[in-house]
């Protein structure tokens, strides 16, 4: 788990206060729920129990020290409940704070500010994905099967006697192809994006985004992928 959050040390997060809240979080998160930032306080002088702000692709978490960091209190919210979030930038750090729809105001100060852009950032597509949902639309891959000729599942077979018995063999017919735009391809053996379920399908989004952050993929491609994920939720 430790191996997993060293990649959110890169913007000076205090190392001790991700170590301790990745001891907590491996028996918080729920099943299909991935961390996609970590913010960390860091007031002029010397804090030795920071506050933090975890997000995740199904919540925001707030952590708290408590009891000179022998325990750490956590309040959670969910996206569904979030209405908008802000971020203010001070002369020391930045100010990130969140509104929820029943009128609660949460912020949490003292934040690097590369880290309240971050999160901002993140909290921002991931609202943005609840209040536009894409349509759903018929899957290409059911048009394209719709569109393909039945064929019967038995050949008759025919004597050579009977075939010779015409005046003149009829030519065959042309064969009519039709061009569909390709789908992203997928690794052989993975189950298609139409058998996932709305969950599995928004964890893959993640994942991708996740590539294009880390520069394994282009931004074209990410919005490829994003386009025909999304297709089907």
């Amino acid at each position: 788990m430790k191996e997993q959050f060293k990649k959110f040390l890169n913007e000076e997060q205090d190392p001790k206060a991700i170590e301790k809240i990745t001891s907590k979080l491996n028996d918080l998160l729920m099943k299909g729920e991935e961390v996609g930032y970590i913010a960390v306080q860091k007031k002029p002088a010397i804090t030795v129990f920071p506050d933090s702000i975890v997000l995740t692709n199904k919540r925001i978490i707030i952590c708290k020290p408590k009891n000179l960091g022998l325990s750490m209190d956590f309040t959670d919210y969910t996206w569904d409940d979030i209405a908008s979030t802000f971020v203010k930038e001070n002369i020391l750090g930045s100010e990130f704070s969140f509104g929820t729809k029943t009128d609660l105001a949460v912020s949490i100060d003292y934040i690097p500010k590369i880290q309240a852009r971050k999160i901002y950032t993140y909290a921002k597509e991931q609202l943005d994905l609840l209040k536009n949902p894409v349509q759903t639309a018929t899957p290409i891959q059911e048009i394209i099967e719709e569109a393909e000729p039945e064929f019967e599942d038995e050949i008759e077979e025919v004597e050579t006697e009977e075939v010779t018995s015409f005046a003149e063999i009829l030519p065959a017919a042309p064969v009519v192809t039709e061009t569909y735009e390709p789908l992203p391809t997928q690794p052989t053996g993975e189950r298609k994006l139409s058998d996932l379920s709305k969950e599995e399908l928004f964890d893959k989004l993640q994942n991708y985004k996740k590539l294009l952050d880390n520069g394994l993929i282009m931004q074209g491609e990410y919005d490829t992928y994003k386009k025909e994920i999304l297709s089907y939720m």
